[in-house]
């Protein structure tokens, strides 16, 4: 079955307003760049985003918080973006702020059918308000629901037109759990070759978990910070 689609506009053309949307990346890195502005010229509101962070002001899914398309950011980081804050400290914006490792576990429980899960993190905390808590071997938990989605934006380096996935290095990320956690996913690749292109033995994302996918028209693959040291140090 072929899953290709021609431009990210056509990828994004049935997403509505009120959707969940889980976005791959860390930072900068791995983030479905063309999805995003496909998404943003489209104009879809009220979305709920589940990402790590929200990119930039002007980059990223900064694109999307300075349109007002976002209601509620499900992450872990709230650095880096001025307007993100803005919109957080004004109550424009519903923030549910989700420790990192929680985070990742959560959409893991997601994509593998798992009811929820117990961690020490955030116990005694307003991570742990309101919700479940167990004393297991002496030590105190926290019940953690899955994270699950409407859909999922995911960035590969490689993929074939059956929806295999390759990624590179630290790009991979949060992008292959977020593939199997949602109910369409929409990958796009910087490389797209015919099946039987990719070596089986390297491919991370199945087909299986992919509902669509596009090459990527062009990246800047932007730098979040970039730190130097002084002349002569």
């Amino acid at each position: 079955m072929n899953k290709a689609l021609t431009t990210a506009a056509e990828a994004v053309s049935s997403i509505p307003d009120g959707a969940t949307i889980m976005m791959g990346g860390f930072g900068l890195c791995g983030i479905p760049e063309n999805l995003i502005a496909a998404l943003r010229e489209r104009g879809t509101r009220d979305l709920t985003i589940i990402s790590n962070n929200a990119g930039i002001d002007d980059f990223g899914l900064g694109v999307l918080l300075k349109a007002h398309q976002i209601r509620k950011m499900i992450s872990t980081y709230v650095g880096e973006n001025k307007e993100f804050e803005r919109q957080c400290i004004t109550g424009e914006l519903d923030l549910e702020l989700v420790p990192q490792g929680t985070f990742a576990e959560r959409i893991r429980a997601g994509g593998a059918g798992i009811g929820g899960f117990f961690t020490p993190t955030g116990y005694g905390t307003v991570v742990a308000e309101g919700k479940e808590t167990r004393v297991i071997d002496g030590r105190p938990f926290v019940l953690e629901l899955p994270l699950k989605a409407d859909f999922a934006f995911v960035k590969a380096q490689r993929g074939d037109t059956l929806g295999n996935l390759v990624y590179r290095k630290t790009a991979r990320n949060f992008n292959p759990m977020m593939a199997t956690a949602a109910k369409v996913t929409i990958a796009e690749v910087e490389e797209l070759v015919e099946p039987g292109e990719l070596d089986p033995n390297g491919i991370v994302t199945p087909g299986i978990f992919v509902r669509y996918i596009l090459r990527g028209a062009r990246y800047e693959k932007r730098i979040e910070r970039r730190t130097v040291l002084a002349a002569g140090r």
